[in-house]
């Protein structure tokens, strides 16, 4: 007795997704890699277009540039990276949050020091004064 592939719902499956058993090898995975090729593609062509054509408010421009590279990590997340709301990517999303969490210790501290930096140096006439 041979055993039915189980039916999938479009709508339980997120992009990126590879289901076990599901299509031939190595389908799924290679259609939304050019999927998310073709989206990640897109959004640096438009990115480009913005701050070259004479189309966009030019104060406009930054905000539509960090829109773009909002969108842009979500699909590398979500076609590249695999990261999906599923529980299989519970490891691949705390990896994630640690990754942030020292990246932003990095600039944080960073900041901190030169603030501090900035805070204790010599104004530059005394600085050359010293050097007379």
């Amino acid at each position: 007795m041979t055993e039915a592939a189980p039916t999938l719902d479009p709508m339980q499956v997120a992009p990126g997704d590879a289901p076990e058993g599901h299509g031939e090898a190595g389908e799924p995975g290679v259609l939304g890699y050019v999927v998310g090729l073709v989206l990640a593609g897109g959004l640096t062509v438009l990115s480009f277009y913005i701050t070259r054509g004479g189309l966009f408010w030019r104060p406009s421009i930054p905000t539509a540039l960090i829109v773009l590279a909002i969108a842009q990590m979500g699909v590398h997340l979500v076609f590249f990276l695999h990261i999906t709301s599923g529980p299989d990517s519970a490891n691949n999303v705390l990896a994630l949050a640690f990754g942030i969490l020292i990246v932003f210790l990095i600039i944080a501290g960073s900041l901190w020091i030169m603030a501090n930096l900035n805070h204790n140096m010599l104004p530059m006439d005394q600085i050359m004064q010293m050097q007379r």
